[in-house]
């Protein structure tokens, strides 16, 4: 390496001689173009296991990932120079965040990138289940045709209620308020209330909801939240949307209640059964063959935040983040 380019490391790098970052997963080549051009070095590993990882990664000051090794606690403490963790997208509960902080390693995240195709997939979804446009439609293509079984469901005058107001909920009450419904949510944070939805305590938002959809991370706090007694609690028959994660939900008790009539239709773009990297499903089982063959149940493969424009924004927030933080005025 020329001595200028140390030197250039050194001063825009404030916690060491190398600014060496690793990325675990393919992201938008904007991610190495740009931070290469601000004097960070890149190096691409997408193949190597988590022990093949571990061997080298006190080699670097910081790493880039989605969701496809766990960053644990033993991970964590074999890596001695690392400064912070950046995660491409929203959730965080692949890494031991509080080892993070007990190891003084940053985590940054970039939810900013894909609330807008959250947003555009979570109304996309409610309105196909509640107008049942794939069953009509498939229904038509195989000279089926059926109009006052496939009346539709309207949006206008109905409550719909957010749990999580955060980059997702915000996006996704911003896109409601042109549909004439009035928007609720429930934040463990007070005071959020803006110009799209009123901030209701929990009780509230269960008494009032016509349609539930969940914009939170996965906490123990937060795994299985939508259970049996949580769906007994809301006073309505509801539709139900979830592209948060598929553990804040506890699908058993879901697929009882869609069956009874309580959830009058579910909207999934996450499961139970996805593998932790979200790359497939991890089993195949009777409450998933459910959800699959079930004409009250629409399943995408966690793609809510997946488009292409997404796909960049959520680049450009990570690389802004990242200079925002060590690089030097």
């Amino acid at each position: 390496m020329q001595k200028n380019k140390v030197e250039k490391l050194e001063t825009c790098f404030p916690f060491g001689k190398k600014g060496i970052i690793l990325q675990l997963d393919k992201n938008h080549p904007l991610i190495s173009e740009q931070l290469t051009a601000k004097g960070f070095l890149m190096e691409e590993d997408h193949l190597s296991s988590y022990d093949e990882v571990l061997k080298k990664i006190k080699n670097y000051d910081g790493i880039i990932i989605r969701s496809r090794i766990p960053l644990d606690k033993n991970f964590l403490e074999n890596s001695k120079n690392l400064k912070f963790i950046a995660r491409v997208g929203a959730g965080m509960e692949n890494i031991d965040v509080e080892a993070a902080e007990e190891f003084g390693i940053k985590l940054i995240s970039s939810p900013e990138g894909n609330r807008d195709s959250v947003a555009e997939h979570v109304l996309g979804m409610l309105l196909v289940l509640m107008n049942r446009l794939f069953i009509a439609s498939n229904e038509v293509k195989n000279g089926i045709w059926k109009r006052e079984e496939n009346r539709g469901d309207e949006l206008l005058g109905k409550t719909f209620g957010i749990i999580g107001y955060g980059n997702m909920g915000k996006a996704v009450a911003k896109r409601l308020s042109g549909f004439g419904c009035k928007v609720i949510f429930h934040d463990i944070l007070p005071n959020l209330s803006d110009d799209f939805a009123t901030q209701v305590s929990l009780e509230e938002l269960k008494n009032d909801a016509d349609i539930l959809s969940l914009h939170i991370p996965l906490t123990a706090k937060t795994h299985y939240l939508v259970d049996e007694k949580f769906i007994s609690e809301m006073s309505k028959n509801f539709y139900f949307i979830n592209t948060a994660r598929g553990k804040n939900v506890k699908t058993k008790d879901l697929i009882v209640a869609i069956k009874s009539g309580k959830v009058k239709g579910a909207a999934l773009d996450v499961l139970e059964y996805e593998k932790a990297s979200f790359e497939n499903l991890d089993s195949k089982n009777e409450d998933l063959d459910f959800l699959l063959s079930s004409e009250k149940v629409i399943v995408t493969p966690h793609i809510a935040g997946w488009t292409h424009q997404s796909k960049e924004k959520l680049a450009q927030v990570i690389v802004d983040k990242i200079s925002r933080t060590f690089m030097k005025p």
